[in-house]
């Protein structure tokens, strides 16, 4: 591995570590999942405008489902008790299902920004493009959440 090389992987660790906080808890450029979802009810998270869309509760469920598997394979588990389907990841709660899909997401991104810190250099490289995809998706769904708060009145900055 070239000098440049290393240095290049050096920079990776706190570059994900960055973007996966950004589409967690800290808000930069846009509204990370944590904030999103802050104050939600199971009825306001159940809630559809058609069977065609999701609800929050879906998309949060489907965060999580996703994470939780990304999570598992940098981790080296052995994830072959999971049913990998898409569609079966869009489930609706109630309020105790709700309270806990949504602990159940922020655990599994703090999980994710705490090995990508511990990762070694090898680790870094070999994750870095998936580490970005999970950010990216986490911040495209958390923008799908909020736009659905704006649309029904529960959205509010203070």
């Amino acid at each position: 591995m070239s000098c440049t090389e290393k240095e290049n992987t050096a920079q990776l660790g706190p570059l994900l570590s960055e973007q996966l906080k950004f589409s967690h808890t800290d808000e930069n450029w846009f509204v990370p999942t944590q904030v999103a979802v802050n104050g939600l009810t199971s009825e306001q998270a159940n809630w559809k405008d058609s069977t065609d869309n999701h609800s929050i509760a879906e998309l949060i469920s489907h965060l999580a489902f996703w994470n939780e598997i990304q999570l598992r394979a940098f981790k080296g588990e052995d994830f072959s008790d999971f049913k990998i389907d898409n569609d079966t990841t869009f489930v609706t709660y109630t309020q105790e299902g709700w309270n806990n899909i949504v602990l159940k997401l922020d655990s599994i991104q703090m999980e994710l920004k705490q090995l990508t810190e511990n990762a070694n250099e090898e680790q870094l490289s070999e994750w870095a493009s998936n580490m970005s995809a999970i950010a990216s998706h986490n911040a495209y769904h958390a923008g799908q959440v909020v736009y659905i708060r704006k649309r029904n009145g529960w959205w509010n900055r203070k």
